[in-house]
């Protein structure tokens, strides 16, 4: 007896509805997340400055109590 494979070929495929709105969403979520990423980063190199600048953590602590007495 002979045997004889056949292979055959099937196709699929998938078809989703996009919302307009909800891909508009996304974006927008994506933006703002790394515009406060941006400036997290920002700030942290700000504070960090203001840290070298006054000689240490604990004068950059006393020259803002300070400044918030005057």
């Amino acid at each position: 007896m002979k045997s004889i494979l056949s292979a055959e070929k099937t196709q699929s495929s998938v078809h989703q509805k996009v919302d307009v709105s909800t891909e508009i969403s996304k974006i927008g979520i994506y933006t703002i997340a790394a515009a406060a990423g941006i400036i997290g980063c920002w700030a942290v190199v700000c504070l960090i400055a203001g840290i070298m600048n006054s000689g240490g953590p604990f004068q950059l602590l006393s020259n803002l109590f300070t400044a918030l007495s005057n």
